[in-house]
């Protein structure tokens, strides 16, 4: 397991897998969650060099000293840490969910060190993208058939009308995911321990986000762009994703049918060639 240092001297872990190409950075969601949920993502390896970042207090990764450095704006200064580690001039980079938010803050800060830029399922809370309850409950009526369905359903309800108990965001997790199986309980189950809290909570602390800022330097932003929506992912609904990707003038949306929030788990094959292709 390689380590770097980040600037502010936390020392920072990142997991390797495949062996082919220039490695592909990839940064999780979460927001703070360890790189293991990513696994090797659906396959993806096995076409590209992963490095799999640990952000700062997640996964093999130190704590920083001061806990405001868990802030996403500040994140990006680990990127370019681990960039300049790995000896490249430029890279591929890969944001899943939250990590979306520093993949492309990275991506405005320094445009001419990204190559490629993919977004997995992305969160736009960076570029300041908001998802009408709506939209989630009509992506939600997509899996009115599944048996699961009404408590789910009644769960979302209690959370878009502001109703919410502390057992309604476990009760929507099926929304999540294609299938909802035994693969799809345990990733889920896993998920709350690879999480650092604390570090969730201050992630989107007061300065970390300037979307005006942001989204006039992603309209100069010259590289391919791919935005890689789920089909009934709830978290982050294809017409938020089509939004995202028009953003940048090479943004392109692929909404892959059948999808969930973790497109790798639900059709690793397609998942794979669709990422893999934008890469080579």
């Amino acid at each position: 397991m390689p380590i770097f240092s980040a600037p502010d001297g936390t020392e920072l872990a990142y997991h390797v897998y495949g062996e082919d190409g220039p490695p592909v950075i990839c940064l999780p969601g979460g927001p703070m969650q360890a790189s293991a949920y990513l696994g090797e993502l659906g396959g993806l390896a096995a076409r590209r060099r992963l490095a799999l970042l640990d952000l700062r207090g997640t996964g093999d990764s130190a704590l920083p000293r001061d806990p405001a450095g868990y802030r996403c704006d500040r994140l990006v200064d680990d990127v370019e840490a681990l960039r300049e580690h790995l000896g490249l001039e430029s890279v591929d980079l890969l944001g899943h969910s939250a990590g979306t938010n520093p993949a492309v803050l990275y991506a405005a800060r320094y445009p001419e060190r990204v190559s490629r830029l993919a977004l997995i399922t992305p969160s736009a809370t960076a570029v300041g993208i908001t998802v009408p309850p709506e939209v989630r409950r009509a992506t939600a009526r997509l899996r009115r058939d599944e048996p699961w369905f009404p408590t789910a359903f009644a769960a979302l309800q209690a959370i878009t009308t502001g109703q919410a108990t502390a057992d309604s965001w476990d009760a929507i997790a099926p929304f999540l995911y294609g299938r909802w199986d035994e693969v799809a309980r345990a990733h889920h189950a896993a998920g709350a321990a690879q999480r650092n809290q604390e570090a969730a909570a201050a992630f989107a602390a007061p300065g970390a986000f300037d979307p005006a800022s942001t989204r006039a330097a992603l309209a100069r932003f010259a590289a391919p762009v791919l935005a890689l929506a789920g089909e009934v992912d709830l978290n982050s609904p294809a017409p938020a994703v089509e939004e995202f990707a028009g953003l940048f003038p090479k943004g392109e949306c692929v909404v892959q049918p059948g999808a969930g929030h973790f497109p790798w788990l639900d059709d690793p094959g397609r998942f794979v060639a669709t990422v893999a292709g934008f890469l080579a």
